[in-house]
């Protein structure tokens, strides 16, 4: 199974893996599992440090991730913007950073490990955190 972590599903699997449920503490450690973080989480995590929503060291995260890291990064590529223009339009979820992490994992096949309300409204594959 290929695993796309949200913003949150990162900073918990770094900073709190207590938060996360044990089937998805046993899914995410599985080898037959590849677990992927987007750059766009990085990018959003950086946003809210800047504005003061957040505090976290982006350092840090990004040094967890070195290739001996089970998390793989996850690019921004064409198919992906192709995948966020035919997400259908919903007026009460406006988060660009969820779009288009929605739409990675849907052009990629992956499940989104995630907690956010919204994100059944789209037609991706889900695991609760």
């Amino acid at each position: 199974m290929k695993l796309l972590l949200d913003t949150h599903a990162l900073l918990w699997v770094r900073g709190e893996p207590e938060r996360l449920k044990a089937d998805t503490r046993r899914v995410l450690a599985d080898d037959d599992n590849a677990v992927f973080v987007s750059v766009v989480s990085l990018w959003e995590i950086v946003v809210k440090c800047r504005i003061g929503k957040l505090q976290a060291d982006i350092a840090t995260i990004i040094a967890r991730m070195a290739p001996a890291s089970k998390i793989q990064l996850l690019g921004i590529k064409p198919q992906h913007l192709i995948a966020l223009n035919s997400l259908p339009f919903r007026e009460q979820h406006r988060d660009p950073f969820d779009h288009l992490i929605i739409a990675q994992a849907i052009s990629e096949g992956m499940t989104l490990v995630t907690q956010d309300q919204n994100a059944p409204l789209y037609p991706v594959q889900i695991m609760s955190p």
